[in-house]
This record gives structure tokens, C-alpha cells and sequence, in this order.
């Protein structure tokens, strides 16, 4: 979808505040109502937009313990990457996963209520997949920075 001004606006309004109503977007990219609203379900439809949520504080509803797990294969192979891929999916620990490039194929980001939970998480569930030959985890002691806004200034 080719953007303009106006949609990158919009972008940045919604992603600081995605319960604006219509009314407010309007003001704040300063267009009327309805080609606010035209403009916005047009990024929906076209996917630009994938979802709205909440965003949880993880500590405040007990999952204190964060942390980066570098996963590595056993091999590549396409029957046991996607068997990773689908133990993954299925497991609600893991906020994100993706395929790396470098020393390990995987990076998770897990979070987790205590150590003896991620332990867990660890022993009986990621490791028992049967495909993984490592994990290596850095767990977070201090969130420096923490945030779902896109910088769409760099795509201007």
C-alpha cells in the first residue's frame, strides 16, 4: 500500500493512543471525520493495521522473569524445523520467536512468573520437543526500553 502524509500521521496517532475516537484522529491529523475514518479502515484492509490490544504490564499480573533464549537445532531439517516451529506456537511463554542469523537459529523472548517456572519451561516442555541441541538465555534484570511505536519518521 502506497502511503502518504496523512496515513503516516494516522499511524502515529493510533499507535500512541489506539482507543482515539474517530473524532480525535480527525483533529489530530487534522482532516474531518470521514476521510479520517475512510483512511484508517483503508490501513486495516490492506493489513497495515494488523490488530489492536492491550498492552499488559507483565510484572503487575506476576511474570517478573523475562528473558532471551538463543535456541539452536539439532539439525535443519524441514520435518524438525517445523516441529520447533509448531512446539513454539503452542507454547504461551514465548511472546516472540524468530529465526536468526549468526551463532543460533532462534531467539525467543519468554516470560515467565519465577526462575523455577522458566526452568520448567525449559526442562519439560522446550528442551523435550526433541529437535533443540542448546539454549543459551540472557534474562532481562533492568527494562531500559520498552515500546510498540514504530519510527514512521524514518520512512518519510
Amino acid at each position: 500500500m502506497k502511503m502518504d502524509k496523512l496515513d503516516i500521521a494516522i499511524l502515529e496517532a493510533i499507535q500512541k493512543d489506539g482507543r482515539l475516537s474517530n473524532r480525535d484522529l480527525a483533529k489530530q491529523v487534522s482532516l474531518s471525520a470521514s476521510p479520517s475514518w475512510r483512511r484508517l479502515h483503508a490501513l486495516e484492509d490492506a493489513g497495515v493495521i494488523s490488530h489492536y490490544a492491550a498492552i499488559v504490564d507483565r510484572v503487575q499480573v506476576g511474570l517478573s522473569i523475562m528473558g532471551f533464549a538463543h535456541v539452536t537445532l539439532h539439525d535443519h531439517s524441514s520435518e524438525k524445523v517445523r516441529k520447533f516451529d509448531r512446539a513454539i506456537l503452542g507454547a504461551p511463554q514465548v511472546l516472540e520467536c524468530h529465526a536468526t542469523s549468526g551463532e543460533h537459529d532462534y531467539m525467543l523472548k519468554v516470560v515467565a512468573p519465577d526462575m523455577a517456572s522458566y526452568q520448567d519451561f525449559l526442562s519439560e516442555y522446550l528442551l523435550k520437543i526433541g529437535v533443540v541441541r542448546t539454549v543459551n538465555t540472557s534474562f532481562v534484570l533492568k527494562q531500559q526500553k520498552s515500546t510498540t511505536v514504530l519510527p514512521l519518521d524514518q520512512i518519510r
